[in-house]
């Protein structure tokens, strides 16, 4: 599609602000199709390059549809707000030390942000931005995730070398998750993923460079195995047959079995240095790979096991959203302080916005499918 705006055409969000709100609004959200929306999506790419409309601050609440994106600044112990439509940082929430990642309640009415030197778990509503409130006493919860049947809650405690394994009692409001069981996980245990019967839990063991599996029901060890340098995101395909781990000291990710009673190596994939962190495209297919030190994204065909594609993602590319258009990625990147808006058609760079410092986790109530 050929971009009509010229060097010297006003941007839309020049002349008319109103007109520029709706189109990006349309084309984020994916309330047009076809050869309008392709051409709504492109006008509204060059309109969110110029300045915001100079108007008073539209309260979140009042934007249904429209949640906010929220961005963990790692190392300023906050949270940037990013307003989903002109896409500019309009606020910042105070949360533990280190919030590095984050995950949505089974009753979508809360998104956890997980401090982790901070030993504690920040409640904020996903579509107001407003922090409901703060359960301490969770031991260095550095990665965490609920099981699929909403009964259990993990976290990675990478500090201290172990996995926490709590029940989710949503009933007891002011103790909602009852420890079960710490288990060791030597060395630096970095992220999580359990399978779709939420049975087990599988583990990255990122400074010994191995990956575990636990058995949820019993809370006891399955099996550990050597996997290669300094492994971190782990991506389980819908059917739980392949484990894709991201191999953060190397260029690969790696590809097991782990459909037996021991994970077996299937293939290496090249992604690029640093492979890091994973986002599902939504198309049961494809899933990304941020190569942090490459300063690329790849695609995956998990269903061929292949590298699709790669590109270039400025800054140190980290954690991923999807907007539901499933043409808009939203990259943090870790190094340049800036989030990032990336066409998954084109692979430019559409925006980048300012946010803190090591911004680490990205995630908006309103984004693709994750599988």
């Amino acid at each position: 599609m050929t971009n009509t705006l010229t060097a010297d055409t006003p941007l839309p969000a020049q002349r008319h602000p109103r007109m520029a709100r709706a189109l990006v609004t349309a084309a984020i959200t994916g309330l047009c199709f076809g050869a309008t929306c392709h051409a709504a999506k492109d006008t509204a790419h060059a309109a969110l390059q110029a300045p915001p409309p100079q108007t008073a601050q539209t309260s979140l609440s009042a934007r249904p549809g429209l949640q906010p994106i929220f961005v963990l600044n790692s190392l300023d112990a906050d949270v940037s707000v990013v307003d989903p439509i002109t896409f500019e940082q309009i606020k910042r929430i105070p949360s533990g030390k280190e919030p590095h990642h984050l995950y949505l309640t089974p009753d979508q009415r809360s998104m956890l942000v997980a401090n982790a030197v901070g030993d504690s778990l920040t409640f904020i509503d996903p579509v107001t931005a407003e922090v409901q409130r703060v359960l301490h006493g969770i031991t260095d919860p550095y990665q965490l995730r609920f099981s699929p049947d909403m009964k259990w809650f993990v976290t990675a405690g990478n500090r201290l070398d172990h996995v926490a394994i709590y029940r989710w009692l949503p009933e007891q409001t002011e103790s909602p998750l009852q420890l079960v069981k710490r288990l060791p996980a030597p060395k630096t245990p970095s992220h999580l993923n359990i399978d779709s019967r939420s049975t087990v839990v599988y583990a990255s063991l990122q400074d010994s460079s191995e990956l575990m599996a636990i058995d949820l029901s019993s809370q006891t060890q399955r099996w550990k195995v050597s996997v290669g340098k300094l492994p971190a995101d782990i991506f389980l395909t819908p059917d739980d047959k392949y484990l894709l781990v991201a191999l953060t000291g190397d260029h690969f990710v790696e590809v097991y079995d782990v459909s037996g009673p021991a994970p077996k190596l299937v293939k290496r994939l090249d992604t690029g240095n640093g492979a890091h962190s994973f986002r599902a495209m939504g198309d049961k297919r494809h899933v990304l790979v941020s190569n942090r030190a490459a300063n690329t994204i790849s695609i995956i065909d998990y269903l061929t096991l292949s590298v699709a594609e790669t590109f270039a993602a400025p800054g140190g590319p980290d954690d991923m959203e999807i907007l539901p258009d499933g043409e808009t990625l939203l990259v943090s990147s870790r190094w340049a302080r800036k989030l990032t808006m990336i066409d998954l058609k084109t692979h430019q760079v559409i925006k980048q916005v300012a946010v803190g410092k090591s911004p680490h986790g990205v995630w908006t109530l309103n984004h693709a499918p994750r599988l």
